[in-house]
């Protein structure tokens, strides 16, 4: 039986290398696996009677209903051109320091973050925005790619974000499974809104980190991010007029959003609908909402949230079957047997995690991975709110890791020709490192993680 488990799995992961459609993939697989295990009596098909009770929970998850909200909330501020004017705002700002251009992106890609927590759109629009601009000013290539693509991917940690609302909904699932696997039976809850509060420390420190680092290599080599010429910049009267006319209404979406969600007046589902009327509202205000839009908006809203819904049924098929075969089992066996107890554990998972970020995407690896290892790890003593944000920011880097890292692709997309792919490889290399550091800061500090939420509990 573990013999077909790990086969299982391995099969699994070739066949996603193989870019077959991921949901297709992890149901077909598994259910193949599960004929041939009956077959040879070593699977009990009894398991797979639990999957439509499984797929009639997440038709009916509350929590998930958030998903195609934010989706949509982020899909139409990007329709309404939030993203270009924030850009062409915060360059003014800061167009007169040395690096001013590269704060700047990493300042919208984390407002960007707090209204619309979708990756892809951020740094497509951001790519086709600021890269030529940049790069007419004399940046750097390599710095200038990997600042946009780290800023894109601000939007996996720094909430809303869709990432900690599909990993909210998993672990809040392993942490009840593993209070019951210790004999706790009225087990304490996780929420979103928990993860949401988590990740606001570690997601600004993220943002600091980036500037810190943008200000150095300003500082060390100035030719590489040089300044805004003094003659280029606005008028301070019409700055302030634009701050006024550009900034403050994203703001205060984020603000409603966030602070609905922080203060407990709304749950993460409700104050996604608030996001999402906002965003129609701020479009309308901007004159870019008509029937096209609403429809375009509509149309991709279905499509991505259809594509992480597909996943996760083909998920839960996978899991099904992984525990019909006691790999569960398995995989606790290893983890408790490994040196250095939770902690050692907790390092290879987390390591596993990471090098899996090179080749799979992050709802595979939150809908396939963390169903198995969480219960473990929590059933260690490990603060479930602590190690959702490890594993948030650990997913980030999956979109900056070569050579299948999301945002390496949509920037590869937009970037001019004469920008080499190895240039944006070698551009995102810092801020992995950063991003790692970051782990490290809140490994040794989970306070950084928890302290938030156990104040405003």
């Amino acid at each position: 039986m573990e013999i077909m488990a790990i086969a299982l799995f391995v099969c699994v992961f070739i066949l996603l290398l193989t870019g077959y459609p991921v949901a297709f993939t992890l149901a077909g697989t598994a259910l193949c696996f599960a004929g041939i295990g009956s077959y040879l009596e070593l699977f009990d098909s009894a398991f797979l009677e639990a999957l439509p009770n499984r797929l009639f929970g997440i038709m009916m998850n509350q929590v998930l209903l958030a998903v195609p909200l934010f989706v949509f909330m982020g899909v139409m501020l990007e329709r309404a051109k939030i993203a270009e004017n924030l850009l062409e705002t915060m360059a003014q700002l800061f167009g007169s320091v040395r690096g001013g251009i590269g704060i700047s992106v990493t300042l919208v890609g984390m407002l960007l973050a707090a209204s619309t927590g979708i990756v892809g759109a951020t740094v497509v629009t951001m790519g086709l925005l600021s890269l030529p601009t940049m790069l007419k000013r004399g940046y750097d290539p390599s710095i200038a790619c990997g600042t946009i693509c780290a800023s894109g991917t601000l939007g996996q940690i720094i909430p809303p974000s869709i990432v900690l609302v599909l990993l909210g909904d998993v672990l809040s699932s392993a942490y009840q499974q593993a209070q019951l696997d210790m004999g706790i039976f009225s087990p304490e809850t996780l929420s979103v809104g928990d993860l949401f509060i988590g990740a606001l420390i570690p997601g600004l420190l993220l943002v600091i980190l980036y500037i810190s680092y943008l200000i150095f290599i300003a500082k060390i080599n100035p030719t590489a991010m040089p300044a805004i010429p003094a003659e280029e910049l606005q008028d301070k009267s019409e700055l302030k007029k634009q701050v006024m006319v550009e900034l403050v209404p994203p703001l205060f979406l984020i603000l409603a959003v966030l602070g609905s969600i922080i203060g407990g007046l709304a749950t993460p589902t409700e104050a996604a609908s608030v996001g999402a009327v906002g965003a129609i509202l701020l479009a309308w205000k901007r004159k870019q909402l008509n029937i096209k839009v609403l429809r375009d908006v509509s149309q991709e809203t279905t499509r991505i949230s259809s594509m992480v819904f597909m996943i996760l049924i083909g998920a839960s098929i996978f899991s099904l079957v992984f525990r019909g075969f006691e790999g569960d089992e398995m995989v606790q066996d290893f983890l408790t047997d490994l040196p250095g107890g939770m902690y050692g554990a907790l390092f290879l998972v987390m390591l596993v995690m990471f090098l899996l970020g090179f080749v799979l995407d992050f709802i595979e690896i939150t809908f396939v991975v963390i169903p198995i290892v969480g219960p473990i790890l929590l059933a260690m003593g490990i603060d479930p709110i602590w190690l959702g944000i490890l594993i948030a920011i650990n997913l980030q880097t999956s979109f900056l890791t070569p050579p299948f890292g999301f945002a390496l692709f949509y920037l590869r997309g937009v970037a001019p020709k004469e920008i080499s792919t190895m240039a944006i490889y070698k551009g995102v290399v810092p801020f992995i490192l950063i991003q790692l550091f970051a782990m490290g800061l809140i490994v040794m500090w989970p306070a950084l993680a928890t302290w938030l939420p156990a104040k405003l509990q």
